[in-house]
């Protein structure tokens, strides 16, 4: 058994990017808009896409700089079929961070740079209902029980995004920005099985074997992409 990349990008791609990949039209159709001259300095609202759905405040201190601080909080059960076992992978967004904010046209159009503290997990239960492979051996369903586990990232990430804010009507702005958070390669944390044979050494060390691959499939999700859409009221 191994956690199959494809079955991963699968999750973050069906159920992330790609509800969120229409504000790249807005984008290119807006950045040109001039913005500052006619709204506010603050504004509060809510963002919402791949870091999940959060408030967000900003301060724009002049035509050029400006600041952000947002969260985002999302929450999703997925079924996924990996080598015969049925896993339950319950992805959970949860972070918060700030954003210096860049107009080089004076205009909506900006390019930030931030961090966020990352606690983004996701958590995992399988339950083989056939002999299955863990490491370099196989076993049966009663002797591996269920397999636990969640898949962490580091808890602090740089963030950079290409945005733009555009007023919709008086008070209203509407935003969306494209970027990258640089999360660190996942780790799958404490591993385990509940089985007749969870508590062998041999079978420790096999699913020791396991918990590397997985580590390995999952390498490329150090990327998190950064898609968000917002609404805010500005002051």
């Amino acid at each position: 058994m191994s956690l199959a990349e494809d079955n991963w990008e699968d999750l973050i791609m069906r159920k992330l990017v790609m509800p969120a990949l229409a504000g790249l039209g807005i984008l290119a159709a807006t950045v040109s808009s001039p913005a500052f001259a006619e709204d506010g300095k603050l504004a509060v609202g809510v963002t919402a896409g791949t870091l999940g759905l959060g408030p967000e405040i900003s301060w724009r201190f002049n035509e050029h700089v400006g600041v952000r601080v947002n969260g985002g909080f999302f929450d999703h059960g997925e079924s996924e079929d990996l080598d015969d076992i049925e896993y339950d992978a319950n992805l959970k967004l949860n972070s918060f961070g700030a954003l210096l904010d860049w107009y080089p046209f004076s205009g909506g159009f900006r390019i930030s740079a931030g961090g966020r503290i990352n606690n983004n997990k996701i958590d995992l239960e399988g339950r083989p209902t056939t002999n299955v492979e863990i490491g370099d051996v196989t076993y049966t369903p009663t002797q591996v029980g269920a397999l636990l586990g969640s898949v962490n990232t580091d808890g602090f990430a740089p963030a950079f995004t290409l945005g733009y804010g555009g007023k919709l009507a008086k008070g209203f702005t509407f935003g969306v920005e494209v970027g990258v958070m640089l999360q660190g390669s996942p780790k799958i944390d404490n591993l385990r099985a509940t089985g007749t044979l969870a508590t062998n050494s041999a079978f420790q060390q096999q699913l020791a074997i396991e918990q590397q691959r997985a580590e390995d499939d999952a390498h490329d999700f150090k990327f998190w992409p950064i898609i968000q859409l917002g609404l805010l009221y500005r002051f």
